[in-house]
């Protein structure tokens, strides 16, 4: 779906017809993350099975986590390639604060990675009802993902084939950024007024050339929205490392991310709010039940839409 703001025009068409709707002045951002085998599962002391799902790291072997099933302080869970965890804190969001260990030996990050590349799954989104396969290792990560560390694909990007990528890479100036996408993006907006919503916060890093271009005129777009998050939060904050907590929504809306490519998100998500950000409310509930009766497909696997 292709939303014009300027005429109110809305066009069904396919993704492989998106430059003829890509305005020819603008510089393309997109995120390099790289989705890792988030999802371990191993076995309490008791012998009881335990399922891990990595959110984000901490510090030296330390890793904020969701777990399903009981567990307390000191509660040691065993894996696969000798590798154990302990529990170390449990937090009133819900994440449990653990440290990972191989063979006795603490196990920092690329270490980790480097052991669930070996035992653990890609962690598809909770609304997908069914076990990861060995093609979700590949369709569930985008051409270009590069710097290990999301938990959850950044899923407009995940329309570009390499032929694709390769076409737009010579119509047009790219960029990249970092933001490992967490867990915590799945999470609904359950506030009665959004600026009461306690946003997540998310891992990123933006190189210098990627710095200068949000610092100049050039009109962007931004290929989802955790690139649009990235940007938006450099331009308020200056900071071109550390982590990104905005939110995005009609009384906080973007500065300067000019046009956006993103999918279709479910009700009452911060992904939605973004959306609203750019066009508003009313006007998203229109394109939603425009996307509702073409029987769009919604959320990772889905379609996409454009805004201009």
């Amino acid at each position: 779906m292709v939303f014009d703001r300027h005429s109110g025009r809305i066009t069904h068409t396919h993704f492989k017809h998106l430059f003829d709707f890509l305005p020819s002045d603008i510089a393309v951002l997109l995120n390099d993350t790289k989705v890792i085998k988030a999802r371990v599962f191993g076995k309490k002391e008791s012998g009881g099975e335990v399922e891990v799902l990595l959110n984000a790291p901490l510090q030296e072997n330390l890793y904020s986590v969701y777990i399903r099933g009981r567990v307390k302080v000191g509660t040691k869970l065993f894996f696969d390639e000798k590798m154990l965890a302990k529990i170390i804190e449990l937090k009133e969001d819900g994440t449990r604060v653990v440290a990972f260990f191989q063979a006795e030996k603490p196990l920092h990050t690329q270490a980790l990675f480097d052991v669930l590349d070996k035992i653990g799954h890609i962690p598809l989104p909770p609304y997908i009802k069914r076990e990861d396969t060995d093609e979700d290792s590949v369709d569930y990560q985008t051409v270009f993902a590069k710097e290990q560390g999301a938990v959850a694909a950044p899923t407009a990007s995940l329309h570009f084939t390499d032929t694709m990528f390769e076409a737009l890479k010579k119509r047009y100036e790219t960029h990249f950024l970092t933001l490992h996408v967490g867990a915590g993006t799945f999470k609904p907006v359950e506030a009665e007024h959004i600026k009461d919503h306690v946003m997540h916060s998310e891992i990123y890093a933006i190189p210098p050339f990627t710095c200068k271009l949000i610092e100049s005129p050039k009109n962007i777009l931004a290929v989802g929205t955790t690139v649009t998050r990235t940007v938006e939060y450099f331009v308020r904050t200056k900071e071109p490392v550390g982590k990104c907590d905005l939110f995005l929504h009609p009384q906080n809306p973007p500065l300067r991310v000019n046009h956006l490519l993103t999918n279709f998100h479910l009700p009452k998500s911060t992904l939605i709010m973004l959306v609203a950000s750019f066009i508003g409310i009313e006007q998203t509930l229109e394109l939603y039940e425009e996307a509702v009766k073409e029987r769009y497909r919604f959320f990772s696997y889905g379609d996409a839409m454009l805004i201009v």
